[in-house]
């Protein structure tokens, strides 16, 4: 199944607490419908400390946000921009931009 965003895009957050700030996509959970933007929707855990690796506290990480709430930016517009997809010649499925008509990565 053809994902509209994918990991390292540069998406736009349209939507919540880090509306109009570009990032780029760290993580893609499509079954969850929900991506997690580098610098964006930063939350605090509690964490235990692991024997080695880490001392127990509150650490910082970034949570994920909804895919309805970021828009993808065209790499040639550089614009926020909705998804189509297009089949070429060679019989591949690709991402279109509906602003520009060019093929996203």
């Amino acid at each position: 199944m053809a994902r509209k965003i994918r990991r390292d895009d540069t998406v736009l957050v349209i939507a919540g607490k880090s509306k109009g700030s570009r990032g780029k996509v760290r993580r893609s959970m499509p079954q969850r419908g929900r991506v997690v933007v580098e610098g964006m929707n930063i939350i605090k855990r509690h964490v235990r400390a692991q024997a080695g690796v880490r001392q127990a506290g509150i650490v910082e990480m970034e949570g994920p946000i909804s895919v309805s709430n970021v828009m993808l930016v065209c790499t040639s517009c550089d614009q926020p921009t909705r998804v189509e997809f297009r089949f070429l010649e060679d019989g591949r499925k690709v991402r279109v931009c509906k602003k520009c008509h060019e093929t996203i990565g």
